[in-house]
């Protein structure tokens, strides 16, 4: 089992930033991926980012692509989201997500374990 934990949410102008973070607890070792999606109200979640847990490669969706920037930190089992040139419509409750193997990894379904999620309101 993996455990994730999410932190960093809040409120923020239009234009500003947040920094989100994800820490990973249990069996981190057989993590492959580690990916954040958000779920606006009313509307489905949806993907933002995604990291290898060792190679460190990227991918972002279209909306978000330039302006978020995902990492990972090994020695601590965290994985962050720089978020920067925030907009009212990247509000939502953002989740962290992981999984054990190769495969797809922008839908839900694509992923194994989940945290709580945390809330990010821009306000214009």
């Amino acid at each position: 089992q993996v455990q994730l934990v999410e932190s960093g949410g809040g409120l923020v102008q239009a234009g500003g930033s947040l920094r989100l973070s994800c820490a990973a607890s249990g069996r981190t070792l057989s993590i492959y991926r580690v990916g954040w999606f958000r779920q606006a109200p009313g509307k489905e979640r949806e993907f933002v980012a995604t990291i290898t847990w060792s190679g460190g490669n990227t991918y972002y969706a279209d909306s978000v692509k330039g302006r978020f920037t995902i990492s990972r930190d090994n020695a601590k089992n965290t994985v962050a989201l720089q978020m920067n040139g925030l907009k009212p419509e990247d509000t939502a409750i953002y989740y962290c997500a992981a999984k054990h193997n190769i495969g797809f990894f922008t839908t839900p379904n694509d992923f194994d374990y989940w945290g709580q999620g945390t809330q990010v309101t821009v306000s214009s």
